[in-house]
C-alpha cells in the first residue's frame, strides 16, 4: 500500500511540475523595432521590420523567444526622402550591415529572470553578420493568457558585430565624420491575436 501511495504522489507531483510552454507568434505588422545611431554632431533614427518571431510562455511567465529581423528593411525616418534613401543605401552596403550577404539578424532569448510582476532581466544571443554575442537588458512583458505586449530598450556596440565604419576605435582623425559605436534600439512587440 505504501508503494502505491508513493507512486500516486510522485505522479501527481510530476503532473503539476511539468512545463506548459506556449509558442506565441509576434504580430509582425503591429510590432516595431526603432533604432538611433549618432555621429559627434548629429543623430539619425529609423526603423527595421521583424520578419518572424515568437515568445515562449510557461504558465503565464516569459520562458524564451526568438526573433528574425529583416535587415533589408533598414529605414531612416528623420530627413528628407532623398537623404533618407541615401543613408539607407549606405547602411545596407558593405560599410555597415552588408544586407545582400547578411539579409537577416537574429535575437534569441537564452535566459529570462523575473524582477517583479512584469519586469524581466533578459539574456539573449544577438547574431548580426554571422557574428553572435550575448547581450543583457530589461524588458517589460505584460502577459494575459496567450497574448503579450513586450517593450524593451537596449544599446549595443556595433563594432562587436564587425560594423566598424568610421569608428573612433578603429580609425584616427575622423573629426566630424566619427560615428559613435553605440546603437540604441526601442522594441515594441505585440502578439498575434
Amino acid at each position: 500500500m505504501k508503494k502505491l501511495v508513493f507512486f500516486i504522489s510522485a505522479f501527481i507531483l510530476m503532473s503539476f511540475s511539468k512545463t506548459h510552454r506556449e509558442h506565441v507568434s509576434v504580430n509582425t505588422e503591429a510590432s516595431t523595432v526603432k533604432w538611433i545611431g549618432s555621429k559627434m554632431t548629429e543623430s539619425h533614427n529609423g526603423d527595421i521590420k521583424i520578419k518572424s518571431g515568437k515568445l515562449v510562455l510557461d504558465h503565464g511567465k516569459l520562458a524564451g523567444g526568438e526573433f528574425v529581423i529583416d535587415m533589408t528593411t533598414i529605414n531612416t525616418l528623420d530627413m528628407s526622402e532623398k537623404y533618407n534613401d541615401k543613408l539607407n543605401s549606405h547602411l545596407s552596403n558593405e560599410d555597415f550591415f552588408n544586407v545582400e550577404k547578411y539579409p537577416t539578424a537574429v535575437l534569441k532569448i537564452t535566459s529570462s529572470q523575473i524582477i517583479n510582476r512584469t519586469k524581466y532581466n533578459i539574456i539573449a544571443d544577438l547574431t548580426i553578420k554571422d557574428k553572435t554575442h550575448s547581450i543583457t537588458f530589461e524588458a517589460d512583458v505584460n502577459i494575459k493568457g496567450n497574448s503579450y505586449l513586450a517593450t524593451a530598450n537596449f544599446k549595443i556596440d556595433r563594432t562587436k558585430w564587425g560594423v566598424v565604419y568610421n569608428s573612433g576605435n578603429f580609425f584616427e582623425d575622423l573629426g566630424d565624420y566619427l560615428i559613435k559605436d553605440e546603437i540604441e534600439f526601442d522594441i515594441y512587440l505585440l502578439s498575434v491575436k
